[in-house]
């Protein structure tokens, strides 16, 4: 792999440059027209499904507390709450009443999509031995995806204001629509919804079980069943129900399993648990590494989306009954230049 700009040497086993020097999109470059249509020929009854919880679950800051819910507040007319505001107050011949109102969002509380921006890591790009915070593709902190902290020339100053992600931002998923081939794996109908690390040999049973087949350019669902737990805590969650019920996740930690997501071409990895991952992972044998195994090697290293806290357990259940795995799934997040994350305003169409 020749230099680029921005780095001399790539993680092992990445797909660092394989779509040019300044590519910002990672599999997603895999979503083709091609795949478009194959998701659409799976499209045989005409049946949609919603795949994203209310934006007020899980409710509370229980589940990650450092996200919060959303905040619903008008927005001022005339130093009023512009809110069941009568225009007759402006002119009295007018007879509307108008409602405008503002959102406050924590971009990854609900269903979620994470963007290349999300995790990065400490890595030796440049191959001069101090190794630099950088995402997917080289992409530097400090000069791409820019937070109130200057880490260049091995700086770490205190900066005024954010200026988010210039490079790898959210916005790169909407503008190539998510438009493709959604195959269901049921984790929940094996493992149930109890602790369950899923390594490759775990999946690959699974998959033969279910006759569920991955191809290149498809998106991956992972039904835990985690969705339901959510639902059912109606926007109190509970560390006891949670602590029960965790359901499965994939085991970032086996080497094999990695090697499968970076073989099946999968645009993305998409899950109704917290992480696709299960978390904690396992300890790891090496001194330094990651505390996100599997978001390292999906955002960090091959360019793979992670949709989390998706609302999957209808589908799947419609799935399992119908002897089906796959359907059309359109899933576009915010067009917000410079964000991470996102909500994830899914479809899934059979």
């Amino acid at each position: 792999m020749a230099d680029n700009p921005r780095w001399k040497r790539r993680p092992e086993g990445s797909t660092w440059g394989d779509w040019g020097a300044d590519d910002q999109e990672g599999r997603l470059n895999l979503l083709t027209k091609e795949k478009a249509l194959g998701g659409i020929a799976e499209v045989k009854e005409g049946k949609s499904f919603c795949l994203s919880l209310p934006l007020d679950y899980p409710g509370g800051t229980l589940v990650n507390p450092r996200r919060n819910p959303p905040r619903l507040f008008p927005t001022k007319r005339r130093g009023t709450a512009n809110f069941t505001y009568p225009l007759k107050r402006e002119d009295p011949r007018f007879v509307d009443v108008i409602c405008d109102d503002v959102a406050e969002l924590t971009l990854q509380y609900s269903s979620q999509w994470d963007s290349l921006a999300h995790v990065g890591q400490l890595f030796d790009a440049d191959g001069d031995g101090t190794p630099e915070i950088v995402f997917y593709n080289g992409y530097r902190a400090g000069e791409h995806i820019i937070g109130p902290v200057d880490y260049r020339g091995g700086k770490e100053e205190e900066t005024e204001g954010h200026e988010g992600a210039k490079a790898l931002s959210i916005d790169h998923l909407a503008a190539h629509p998510i438009v493709g081939r959604g195959v269901m794996i049921d984790l929940e109908a094996h493992f149930g919804r109890g602790p369950s690390f899923v390594d490759f040999e775990a999946l690959m049973r699974v998959m033969e079980a279910d006759k569920v087949r991955v191809e290149e350019g498809d998106l991956v669902c992972l039904r835990t069943g985690y969705d339901r737990v959510l639902l059912g805590m109606g926007k109190n969650p509970d560390a006891t129900t949670l602590e029960a019920n965790p359901g499965a996740g994939l085991d970032g930690r086996d080497e094999r399993l990695l090697e499968w997501v970076a073989r099946s071409g999968a645009v993305a990895l998409i899950s109704d648990n917290r992480a696709v991952e299960q978390i904690p992972s396992r300890p790891s044998r090496e001194e330094r590494h990651a505390a996100l195994p599997l978001h390292a090697h999906c955002l960090f290293k091959l360019g793979v989306y992670l949709g989390e806290m998706w609302l999957l357990s209808e589908l799947a259940d419609y799935l399992r009954a119908a002897g089906r795995s796959r359907f059309l799934l359109t899933a576009a997040p915010l067009r917000l230049p410079g964000a991470v994350g996102s909500p994830a305003n899914a479809i899934a169409t059979v």
